[in-house]
C-alpha cells in the first residue's frame, strides 16, 4: 500500500511524523501483514522522520522488496544465534538473496550437524520479540570504535566515507547495516537452515576463506512446509541427476563449467533448434554465424574490453590480443556494416545461435543453469523509430508461441532508465514510451522495474514459470542506444542521407543450455514425443518374435521415428520396467498374436495399465501425427 505525504500536519496532525506513526494511524488495518517500508522508493527505517512530499510504500511478504526486508532481518537472527553458541566467530556480511539469505563467518567450524541447536536458538530470539533499532554514527572513527575487534567490519566502514554509517541492534546483538528491517524479531514465524558452503571474503580466492550458512524464513509455518515440499520435489527433478541418469550431458574436470552434450541430449538440442528455426524463418529472420575469436580492437570499440574484461577469455596471436566472444552483438554490427542496407530493407532481423564464453567464478557454477560456455539464441533487429512498436510486439508474440509450446506460463517485466544511462533523455523517453505502449496494447499484465534497465537502453524481460511454479528469467528484449553509435551503424535513408537505425537485442530461449536444463526439470525427464530421445521401444516376448520386431523397427526408422529394440533375454516385465525407467513414450509388445495378425500392442508411458492393439500402419500414422504437431 502506498501513502503520499502531501502535508504532514494536515494528514494526521502528528509532529515528528515517522513511517511507524503513519502506519499506526492510517494503515493499521493491514495488521501483521506489513513487514517493511520504502520511502521514495528506498528502504528506510521505521522511525525515519518524514518530510512533505515523501512517498511511503508499506511492504508485505508478497512483495519482492518485502521479502528482501524479511530475509535481511532473518540473516541478523542467524548471526545472533551463531554468536550465542560460537562467540569467537567473526561476522562478515549477511545479505538477503533471491530465495532466503546467508551469512558468512570467519573462525567458525560449523556443519549441518549443528543446524538443530542454531535453529532452536533462532526460535528463542524470535520468541523474545526483540525490537530492531537503528543506530547512526557521527563519524567513521565512532563506527570503527564500535567494531574495533572485527577486521571485516572495519574494512567495510572504511569504504563508507561518503554516506551515513549505521548499525541495527536487537537485544545484545548489533551489526553494521543500512537496513531496512522488520520492526521486531517476532515477525519471523518460521525459520530453517538449509546448507553450508565455503566462501571467500569479497569473492576473492586470494583472501580469507569463510563459512557460509544459508537459510530461509516465512511469515507462517505453513508457508515453510509448502516450500520444503516444493524443494523435495525439485530435488527429484534436479537436471544434474536426471541428465546423468538419462545420459543427456556431463561435465568433465578438463573443462570446468563447460558442458558436454551427449547423443541423447543432442536429439533434444536439435529438436529445440529445428522448432526455433521454423518460427524464425516464418518471421523473416536472416541467420548468420560470426567468429568466436576476434581482435582486441573490436572489444575496445564495443566497450567490453573496458567494462567486461574480467569475464573474458583472452589469447595472444601474431603479436596481437584477441578475446573469445562473450556476446554476439559486436559481430552482428560488423555484418550489418558489411552490407549497404537502405530504408527499404528495414527492419533487418538477424539471428544467430552463437557460442559464447564467459569466465564465471567456480563457486557460482551450477549444472546447466550457470556455465562458462553456452549458446544464445541471439537476434539483433535494426529498424527505424516508427517500426519499434510493431517489432517489439512481434517479438512478444513469437516468444509466446515458443513458451506455450512447452506448456510454460510466463510474465513480462519492463526495466526503465538507470542512473548510469547513456544517450539523450528524449531518446530514452521515446524508447520507454514505445515499450510501455506495446505492453499496454498487448494486454498481458506486466511489472515495472524502475531504474533497472541496461545503461544503453530500456528492456523487457520475459520470465517463465515451470510445472513447479518456479520462475526463470529467460527471454529479453533490449533497446540499444550504444552499439549503433560505437560501430557507426548506418543505413541509406529515403532522403539520400545516412541515418542511424534503432537496434534491439533479443533472445527467447536465452542460453540454450540453461533452457535445456529448465525443460529437464519442467518435464521431470518425461519429454513429450517430439523431444524424446527414444520415442518407441519394441519388446518381443520371446526370441521367436525378434524377426517380426526388427521389421517394425525398420518401418519406424524409415519414417523418421526414434525407435529401438530390446532383444535381451530379460523377462517381459523386466523389459517394461527398464523402458519405464528410461521414460520411453511408447512400448510395443510383440507376441504370437501380434505376429500372426500383423499388429502391435501399444502401452503408453502415461497410461501404464491400458494396452491397445492396432495395425502397424495405424501406429505409424498416430505417432507421426503426434510428432509433427509437436503435441506437448
Amino acid at each position: 500500500m502506498e501513502v503520499y505525504i502531501e502535508n504532514l500536519q494536515r494528514a494526521h496532525a502528528l509532529e515528528n511524523a515517522t513511517a511507524f506513526t503513519i502506519y499506526k494511524e492510517l494503515i493499521d488495518d493491514l495488521g501483521g501483514g506489513v513487514v517493511g517500508v520504502l520511502n521514495n522508493g528506498e528502504h528506510c527505517d521505521w522511525h525515519i522522520e518524514l518530510k512533505n512530499n515523501d512517498r511511503l510504500q508499506f511492504l508485505t511478504f508478497a512483495d519482492d522488496e518485502g521479502k528482501y526486508v524479511f530475509w535481511h532481518s532473518s540473516a541478523h537472527i542467524l548471526a545472533q544465534a551463531i554468536l550465542r553458541h560460537y562467540p569467537q566467530a567473526k561476522l562478515t556480511i549477511g545479505p538477503p538473496i533471491k530465495e532466503g539469505f546467508y551469512y558468512d563467518f570467519d573462525d567458525l567450524h560449523f556443519s549441518e550437524q549443528d543446524f538443530t541447536k542454531i535453529e532452536q536458538e533462532a526460535k528463542k530470539i524470535i520468541a523474545e520479540n526483540l525490537a530492531i533499532k537503528r543506530q547512526e554514527y557521527s563519524s567513521i572513527e565512532e563506527a570503527r570504535n564500535s567494531f574495533s575487534d572485527n577486521p571485516y567490519k572495519l574494512e567495510l566502514i572504511d569504504n563508507l566515507s561518503n554516506e551515513v554509517i549505521s548499525a541495527y541492534q536487537q537485544g545484545e546483538f548489533i551489526d553494521l547495516c543500512r537496513g531496512g528491517h522488520v520492526l521486531k524479531t517476532g515477525k519471523i514465524k518460521a525459520f530453517k537452515l538449509l546448507k553450508t558452503a565455503a566462501a571467500f571474503w569479497r569473492g576473492d580466492s586470494k583472501r580469507a576463506s569463510l563459512t557460509r550458512v544459508y537459510g530461509i524464513s516465512f511469515p507462517s509455518r505453513g508457508e515453510l512446509k509448502d516450500y520444503l515440499t516444493l524443494k523435495e520435489e525439485a530435488l527429484k527433478r534436479d537436471h544434474r541427476v536426471l541428465g546423468k541418469k538419462h545420459n543427456l550431458f556431463s561435465f568433465q574436470p578438463e573443462a570446468p563449467g563447460m558442458p558436454f552434450i551427449h547423443p541423447k541430449g543432442m536429439i533434444i538440442w536439435h529438436e529445440l533448434l529445428k522448432f526455433w528455426k521454423e518460427l524464425h524463418d516464418d518471421d523473416g529472420y536472416l541467420e548468420i554465424k560470426t567468429p568466436g575469436l576476434m581482435r582486441r580492437t573490436l572489444w575496445e570499440k564495443s566497450g567490453h574490453w573496458e567494462n567486461y574484461l574480467d569475464n573474458m577469455y583472452l589469447s595472444h596471436i601474431d603479436d596481437d590480443d584477441y578475446a573469445i566472444k562473450p556476446m554476439n552483438c559486436p559481430g552482428c554490427c560488423l555484418f550489418f556494416n558489411n552490407n549497404q542496407f537502405s530504408y527499404r530493407d528495414l527492419p533487418i532481423r538477424i539471428a544467430e545461435i552463437g557460442s559464447v564464453y564467459r569466465h564465471e567464478l567456480s563457486g557460482v557454477l551450477s549444472g546447466l543453469f550457470r556455465v562458462r560456455s553456452f549458446h544464445q539464441d541471439d537476434s539483433h533487429i535494426f529498424m527505424t523509430e516508427d517500426q519499434i512498436e510493431t517489432e517489439i510486439r512481434d517479438i512478444i508474440v513469437l516468444s509466446e508461441k515458443i513458451y506455450r509450446q512447452f506448456n510454460l506460463s510466463w510474465h513480462l517485466e519492463l526495466s526503465t532508465k538507470p542512473d548510469n544511462a547513456i544517450g539523450s533523455p528524449e531518446v530514452w523517453d521515446i524508447s520507454i514510451g514505445a515499450l510501455k505502449k506495446v505492453l499496454d496494447d498487448y494486454g498481458k499484465p506486466y511489472k515495472i522495474n524502475e531504474g533497472d534497465g541496461a545503461f544503453y537502453g530500456p528492456k523487457i524481460d520475459m520470465h517463465i514459470q515451470d510445472s513447479l511454479n518456479r520462475n526463470w528469467q529467460c527471454g529479453t528484449i533490449q533497446l540499444d542506444m550504444n552499439l549503433p553509435e560505437r560501430f557507426n551503424v548506418l543505413y541509406n535513408a529515403k532522403s539520400g542521407t545516412k541515418k542511424r537505425p534503432i537496434m534491439v537485442h533479443r533472445a527467447i530461449y536465452g542460453s540454450i543450455e540453461r533452457f535445456f536444463g529448465i525443460l529437464i526439470e519442467h518435464f521431470s525427464g518425461k519429454f513429450p514425443l517430439w523431444l524424446s530421445p527414444e520415442q518407441v521401444r519394441i519388446l518381443p516376448i520371446v526370441d521367436q518374435h525378434i524377426e517380426y520386431s526388427n521389421k517394425i523397427l525398420e518401418q519406424l526408422k524409415a519414417v523418421g521415428l526414434r525407435a529401438s529394440l530390446d532383444d535381451s533375454v530379460e523377462s517381459l516385465s523386466k523389459k517394461i520396467k527398464l523402458a519405464q525407467i528410461d521414460q520411453v513414450n511408447y512400448l510395443l509388445i510383440i507376441g504370437d498374436k501380434e505376429v500372426s495378425e500383423n499388429q502391435v500392442t501399444i502401452r503408453k508411458r502415461e497410461d501404464k495399465k491400458k494396452q491397445v492393439t492396432i495395425s502397424i500402419d495405424q501406429l505409424i500414422s498416430q505417432l507421426l501425427d503426434e510428432y509433427k504437431k509437436r503435441i506437448t
